[in-house]
């Protein structure tokens, strides 16, 4: 059946255009017009989703079409939106890119859903060389459909209408144009915007910025255009309710955050009940058959996680009656025996791993991987090939030699065709730098399910 879905995409040309603030604001200013808005990020950002929440006041997803394959992703947007008045996409990096023969680009995703895209030109510093810039980007592949552009970090009105007239000539539309604006800026560190989690003054900035896109943005404009799009072909749903017959707990605070929302519902449909917990302030696990740790920030709590003596202990003695644990990146930092953080300080960690974690100052690895399981392990058979990626400042640094560390992945880099060993995988425990989407891998969780169920009957046997 066909349906109707008014959506755009806010595209980029190039990443630090300010695109993040600008869908940021305008959720918050539509939202604030009485609308229900839906939005959603390309690629595989864990950050930028959670502003869109605090704008919109609903959960942001995650489009990717290397986690997750492209029809379950257009499945998963016309379940997400059903509810909504418009979606709003945000792209990633620049429009046109994206993985290895530009999979997963903002480009790709908009052709899929077949949406309208405004791109978002950083004017500062640029006057009518930025009408060219656009004109590039819409006549590179015409089969993208490029609506207008709204200007950002203009410096007055002067150079406002230099770029405008510029464009005019070309029948490009402006659909906003946005000034420098101090209070408009969202903090940063090393793996891009701080979490809405960590970041106090959230709710102001947010504020303030969609204030300023509804003064300086189209509003009227913009919804004419998300409307403008074709109807999409869906299919119609069938309800299925899954009695829980696991509990997982999921690793939930300050330190770790990063959780797709669809792929722990993937977890849910398979008969998990999600139990949320915090390693930094709760005093141990709860009650539970099976355990994940996602990523985030351990190192910037790496005091606090070594503090909580009694969560360390309580995750050893989980380990060791056989739980089976998964942990993705930042948490299987914290699973490790020592964490060094930035200024080379080093914190005893959990310890349910060999080995140690050094923070660097550079980037180490970012980018999407095929792994392939070196083993049979929580998560699946031994040959099982995962797509996922990385994305972290940390390195590992395994045990000394003589100390069993068994390998969990051969992890192949899409873009440069590397493969090296990865991650830490033995009896119950699985480890290693891999981010996973469960909609992408749905055996994969049917794995886990079925390992957190035998541990429960073992546990309940005994």
């Amino acid at each position: 059946m066909q349906r109707k879905i008014p959506r755009i995409v806010i595209a980029a040309t190039q990443s630090g255009s300010g695109k993040t603030t600008i869908v940021t604001g305008l959720l918050a200013a539509l939202r604030a017009q009485g609308m229900r808005v839906q939005s959603y990020k390309i690629g595989p950002d864990y950050i930028d989703p959670g502003y869109h929440e605090l704008a919109s006041g609903r959960p942001g997803h995650n489009l990717d079409t290397w986690l997750v394959p492209s029809d379950k992703l257009s499945e998963i947007f016309q379940r997400t939106v059903q509810d909504a008045d418009i979606a709003v996409i945000e792209g990633v990096m620049g429009l046109y890119d994206g993985g290895s023969g530009g999979i997963s680009s903002t480009a790709a995703i908009a052709k899929l859903l077949n949406a309208p895209v405004l791109l978002v030109i950083n004017a500062k510093a640029m006057g009518e060389s930025a009408a060219a810039l656009a004109l590039g980007f819409k006549n590179y592949d015409p089969s993208v459909r490029i609506a207008g552009v709204i200007l950002n970090r203009l410096g007055s009105d002067s150079h406002r209408d230099m770029i405008v007239e510029a464009l005019d000539k070309l029948a490009i539309p402006v659909f906003g144009a946005v000034y420098r604006n101090d209070k408009m800026t969202m903090p940063e560190r090393h793996l891009g915007l701080l979490p809405v989690t960590e970041n106090e003054q959230e709710t102001a900035v947010v504020a303030e910025i969609g204030r300023t896109i509804a003064a300086q943005v189209d509003l009227g404009k913009i919804r004419e255009l998300a409307f403008s799009a074709p109807p999409l072909c869906v299919q119609e749903e069938t309800e299925r309710t899954v009695q829980p017959r696991v509990r997982i707990a999921v690793a939930r605070d300050e330190a770790f955050s990063f959780y797709y929302p669809e792929s722990l519902q993937v977890l849910e449909a398979q008969g998990a009940q999600i139990i949320p917990f915090s390693p930094l302030r709760d005093k141990e696990l709860p009650e539970a058959d099976g355990l994940i740790l996602g990523g985030g920030f351990p190192e910037m709590f790496a005091r606090p996680l070594y503090a909580n003596q009694s969560m360390r202990a309580s995750l050893q003695r989980a380990a060791a009656a056989g739980m089976p644990i998964y942990a993705e990146c930042g948490g299987f930092m914290y699973l490790m025996e020592k964490m060094v953080d930035f200024s080379g300080e080093a914190f005893p960690m959990a310890g349910v791993i060999p080995g140690m974690v050094q923070m660097n100052k550079k980037l180490q690895t970012v980018g999407y991987v095929a792994a392939e399981m070196l083993q049979d392990t929580v998560l699946g058979k031994r040959g099982t090939v995962l797509h996922g990626h990385e994305f972290h400042f940390s390195s590992e640094c395994p045990p000394e030699p003589g100390r069993e560390y068994p390998r969990a992945f051969t992890f192949r880099r899409m873009r440069k065709a590397q493969s090296y060993p990865a991650g830490y995988a033995k009896d119950n425990i699985l480890g290693s730098y891999l981010h996973l989407h469960f909609a992408g891998c749905p055996q994969a969780a049917v794995h886990f399910v079925a390992a957190c169920s035998q541990y429960r009957h073992e546990k309940e046997a005994d």
